[in-house]
């Protein structure tokens, strides 16, 4: 079956393959404050979630499998054999599956404000029925809320704009199954499997998916290493390009002796 995911492609075609996973209720288009400068190094591949963006809805609920098995499909499709991979949120989630359940397609890993396990179910499956009855601009305030500092949303008006209208377009029904994905997610023991060298990046006011998540999921990867970024929530590469950019960057700068 051909892939059902929209990608962005951007960079050299012989260039090393990053490939970026967004957060829920956003397209690849969060990465853009990354995009130019990753594209300089890399052959950069941006993607929507199913269910988001320009990529195909189909009917929920979703799984943490069915989202990485869409993945594999499209690095098939793409004749992409293996990625470095950085995801933010439900991108995250989603490299934390690829990375421990298809090691040899990821070579180096960078997790950003995610969670292996982020409960209670109730909350996301509560969340769910709401989108689905009344739509997203039902949740979207506390939910953009969330992602930015209110330091940020004051001077940056235009920016957190942008970003709840990438939200409110998302389509109810792919938003609401991926909420179903995350109530039935725990990665937590498929972590020791991954062997990919990971970074994992936490906003240090992030509200979503705290610091104590991000030290969760340096505990349990063997030789993760974790960098907190100061004065960021939960979308840290919106609200601190610059120091985004650089950890990416020197994380994926590839030392001898990878694989």
């Amino acid at each position: 079956m051909t892939a059902r995911l929209h990608t962005t492609v951007d960079g050299p075609a012989d260039a090393p393959v990053l490939l970026l996973g967004s957060s829920l209720g956003t397209t690849g288009a969060m990465w853009e404050p990354q995009a130019a400068v990753l594209a300089k190094r890399f052959r950069v591949i941006r993607y929507d979630h199913l269910g988001h963006g320009r990529s195909a809805v189909p009917f929920g609920p979703y799984t943490m499998d069915l989202l990485g098995c869409e993945l594999l499909r499209t690095l098939d499709d793409l004749d992409v054999p293996w990625v470095h991979y950085a995801g933010l949120s439900l991108g995250g989630m989603v490299g934390m599956w690829l990375a421990a359940h298809a090691p040899d397609r990821v070579r180096r890993l960078a997790l950003l404000c995610t969670s292996a396990s982020l409960g209670p179910p109730e909350q996301w499956r509560d969340r769910a029925a709401t989108v689905r009855a009344v739509g997203l601009e039902a949740v979207a305030d506390a939910v953009v809320a969330r992602w930015f500092t209110p330091g940020f949303a004051a001077g940056r008006p235009d920016v957190v704009a942008t970003h709840r209208a990438m939200l409110t377009a998302t389509s109810p029904a792919g938003y609401a199954a991926s909420c179903e994905a995350i109530a039935t997610m725990d990665l937590r023991p498929d972590l020791a499997r991954i062997d990919a060298p990971t970074l994992v990046v936490a906003g240090a006011d992030d509200r979503a998916t705290s610091v104590e998540h991000a030290r969760e999921i340096v505990g349990r990867i063997p030789g993760a290493r974790l960098a907190v970024v100061g004065a960021a929530a939960h979308l840290a590469n919106v609200e601190q390009p610059g120091q985004v950019s650089r950890l990416l960057l020197d994380h994926f700068d590839e030392r001898p002796g990878d694989r």
